[in-house]
C-alpha cells in the first residue's frame, strides 16, 4: 500500500442521495465532459478498442482519431490497486490511523447501515442491498484502521465510505451511493473515491460514466470534471404509477 495523502486536497464533500431516492431528490444525469481525452487513454492501452455508437455518456458524435495517429505514451498507467492508503495520521497517544481505499472484498451489509443511517438514507432491505453489492460491477470502499502502540493484530476497522458502479462490462457504466461518514467529510475523501472509480472503469475500456447527482451537489461533481446533459442528451426516468 501507498500513501497519497496530495490525493485528499480539502475539497467540499456532500450529500449524495442513493439511488432509490433520486426520483424525489435527484434531477441530474451527470456525464465527465473530457470525452476525447479520457477515451483516447482508454484506446492508448487497448489499441484494438474503437467505439463505434454510444448512449448517454461520452459524446459518440464527435469523429474519433484511428489509433494510429494518437500520441504515444511512454507508458501505460499501471493498474489500480486494491488497497490504497490515503490519509496516515497519528494522535497525541501514538495511535496512528489508516484511511483506506479498496477496490477489492466485500462488504458486510451490516457494518454498512451505520454510515447509510448517518447521512439519512432510508434503510433497505438487507437481502436486496446485498444483491445490488453482488451484482455490481466494481464495489469500493473506505475504511478507517486504528492501530495502538504493541498491539498488533489488534487494528480496530471501520467502514466510513462506499461508491460502487454497474456496468453492461463494455461500454456503459453508471455510479451509484456515493456514500462518506459525515464524521469523515470535507478532506477530500469523496473526491478521491469518485476519481478512483472513473479511473478503474477507464483501465477497463469503458468510456461512457454517468451518475445521478442531487441538485445540491451538481457543482461538486462538476469539479470533477462531469457535465449534465451532454449534447442536449436527457436522463428518462420511467416509475409505476400506484
Amino acid at each position: 500500500m501507498r500513501t497519497l495523502s496530495a490525493a485528499c486536497a480539502s475539497y467540499p464533500l456532500c450529500r449524495i442521495v442513493s439511488f432509490e431516492s433520486c426520483r424525489q431528490a435527484s434531477d441530474k444525469l451527470l456525464f465527465p465532459c473530457n470525452v476525447r481525452e479520457q477515451l483516447a487513454k482508454a484506446r492508448r492501452m487497448h489499441k484494438g478498442y474503437r467505439p463505434k455508437a454510444g448512449f448517454w455518456g461520452f459524446n459518440p458524435l464527435n469523429p474519433v482519431e484511428s489509433p494510429s495517429t494518437l500520441p504515444e505514451e511512454e507508458e501505460d498507467e499501471e493498474p489500480l490497486p486494491q488497497e490504497l492508503v490515503l490519509i496516515q495520521r497519528t494522535g497525541p497517544d501514538g495511535t496512528l490511523e489508516e484511511i483506506i481505499f479498496s477496490s477489492g472484498g466485500d462488504i458486510d451489509v451490516y457494518d454498512l447501515q451505520a454510515p447509510c443511517d448517518k447521512v439519512g438514507w432510508p434503510r433497505r432491505p438487507l437481502s436486496k442491498l446485498a444483491a445490488s453489492l453482488k451484482n455490481s460491477y466494481l464495489v469500493a470502499t473506505l475504511h478507517s484502521v486504528w492501530k495502538s502502540p504493541g498491539t498488533q493484530g489488534n487494528d480496530q476497522k471501520k467502514l466510513i465510505g462506499m461508491a460502487r458502479a454497474t456496468s453492461d462490462h463494455a461500454f456503459n457504466a453508471t455510479i451509484w451511493d456515493v456514500l462518506v461518514d459525515p464524521s469523515y467529510q470535507g478532506q477530500g475523501l469523496g473526491k478521491a473515491l469518485v476519481e478512483k472509480i472513473i479511473r478503474a472503469l477507464l483501465q477497463r475500456d469503458i468510456g461512457s460514466i454517468s451518475l445521478f447527482a442531487d441538485s445540491q451537489v451538481v457543482e461538486f461533481y462538476q469539479n470533477l470534471r462531469f457535465e449534465p446533459d451532454p449534447e442536449g442528451i436527457k436522463g428518462m426516468f420511467w416509475y409505476p404509477k400506484y
